[in-house]
């Protein structure tokens, strides 16, 4: 027998499933519209329930957009933070996961809208910008960093500077998002394989992380 499916109207459903409903809603708005066009009627609008609903869980646009990435991408580094610690594998291992995981949990989803919207609207709202900063790049960079220096310590990487080697690693893969999310749209733009880039760019960054890699060969001066 098939399960019964829920055919209530949004509003006629329990509460505890609002606040959910509201978070998926302004998530697509903000990636649709951007911060500063997003309306709070239209989250409400398009989460079925009323504006004065939405205010009983949100005091207003910016606690909302801040409850959006608490629930989706802090929840995910905040996951990642707890893997690294517990985990005994190779270090390289760890990068590789710890980048992918980054790129399929949020490069290749609706979320990197948000650090598309962050990266063009974050000049206008300083408060924003420096929330999105402590929690979301501060800590996802310190992740990257703690795993270099576990992968140095253990002799499982080249000694190098995780400081300096941290946005050589995220760069490729921003620009991947920014490329999918901000130019693929357009007609003339050329259709990227991004498995296949993920899986070069990783190739390529891990070997040269090896502790045996020979060192290059660079121009004289």
């Amino acid at each position: 027998m098939q399960a019964p499916t829920d055919t209530k109207p949004r509003w006629e459903r329990r509460k505890d499933a609002r606040p959910q409903e509201l978070l998926e809603a302004a998530l697509e708005q903000f990636v649709e519209r951007g911060y500063a066009a997003t309306r709070l009627e239209d989250v409400a609008r398009r989460a079925g329930v009323s504006k004065g609903t939405l205010y009983l869980y949100f005091e207003n646009k910016e606690e909302l957009f801040k409850a959006v990435v608490r629930a989706t991408i802090v929840e995910a580094i905040g996951q990642a933070e707890v893997d690294l610690a517990a985990s005994a594998a190779h270090s390289s291992e760890l990068l590789h996961a710890l980048l992918m995981r980054w790129w399929e949990t949020v490069g290749a989803t609706k979320l990197a809208g948000i650090t598309k919207l962050m990266m063009t609207e974050a000049g206008n709202f300083p408060e924003l910008a420096q929330f999105y900063n402590d929690e979301v790049i501060a800590r996802g960079n310190a992740l990257i960093v703690r795993t270099l220096e576990r992968g140095v310590a253990r002799g499982e990487f080249r000694p190098l500077d995780p400081l300096v080697m941290m946005p050589v690693l995220t760069a490729p893969v921003l620009m991947l998002m920014m490329w999918k999310s901000a130019f693929l749209p357009c007609e003339d733009a050329r259709e990227i394989d991004t498995a296949a880039y993920m899986a070069a760019f990783l190739d390529l960054a891990l070997r040269g992380l090896r502790p045996d890699a020979a060192a290059p060969v660079l121009p004289q001066n």
